[in-house]
């Protein structure tokens, strides 16, 4: 499998990606919070940053497939609005929360501390590609133990595993993590390959429209999956081939 790295903005490259030709699109945008990406990408106002949102969005909901999904990782303080906009073009399909499994050390004494993001889960139409068997989560064998009745014996569900749910806790990326690149907002590689692997089908093409620090694309390596990828920030962009490159080595390794 391939994938094809633009160093570009999104909106202004979205044109070479044909209508109707791509299968996912995971998305993590700036989140409107301030954050340093070596650009102004997350310092517009509210208003300003909701309007460009829109704006991404309009351009990406065409290039999927009718069998095609889309996530988008966003904030709680902005979830309404994007997740609003978005279901008047597309079906919603769940709202999943990812616990970070921060720990409580201090913060914030005028509110509860954050420690989610929250994920939009769409689909084009009800003909969506979804497959549940390639993300179920094996039972322990205490829990197999303990199903053992005649009426559950052969079950499809206790042999392969259960649905996973729409809360995923899955530990953020620290500083010392061997998964950790030098970029501000990274998400770990295991919540991006249950929405490869879940929502598009092998040699199916995924669209990243903020690549930052390479996750997806890795994903999609690991998975047999394309990747058309777009990064603004030329620095990333280096990140991201090195990324791979160390990728590509260690598999050669393994084989």
């Amino acid at each position: 499998m391939n994938y094809t790295l633009f160093n570009e903005d999104f909106l202004d490259g979205v044109d070479r990606i044909d209508d109707d030709s791509v299968d996912l699109v995971i998305a993590d945008p700036p989140y409107g919070l301030g954050k340093d990406f070596g650009n102004e990408s997350d310092m517009m106002h509210a208003q300003a940053f909701l309007k460009w949102t829109q704006a991404w969005i309009e351009a990406a909901v065409p290039k999927l497939k009718e069998t095609g999904s889309l996530y988008i990782f966003t904030t709680w303080r902005f979830s309404p609005e994007i997740f609003s906009f978005i279901k008047t073009r597309m079906m919603m399909v769940n709202e999943i929360i990812w616990d970070r499994k921060v720990p409580s050390m201090g913060g914030t004494t005028r509110r509860f501390s954050s420690v989610h993001d929250t994920i939009g889960f769409f689909a084009k139409s009800k003909k969506y590609y979804f497959d549940l068997d390639a993300v179920r989560i094996p039972y322990d064998c205490e829990t197999k133990k303990t199903r053992t009745r005649s009426i559950f014996v052969g079950k499809k569900w206790l042999e392969m595993g259960y649905n996973p749910k729409d809360v995923w806790r899955v530990a953020r990326l620290h500083r010392l993590h061997k998964e950790r690149e030098n970029h501000p907002t990274q998400k770990p590689v295991k919540i991006i390959e249950r929405m490869v692997k879940s929502s598009c089908p092998k040699n199916g093409i995924v669209l990243d429209p903020f690549a930052g620090s390479g996750t997806t694309i890795e994903a999609c390596l690991k998975h047999k999956r394309q990747c058309l990828a777009f990064e603004i920030n030329s620095d990333y962009c280096k990140l991201i081939r090195n990324r791979i490159e160390t990728l590509n080595s260690q598999a050669e390794l393994d084989f």
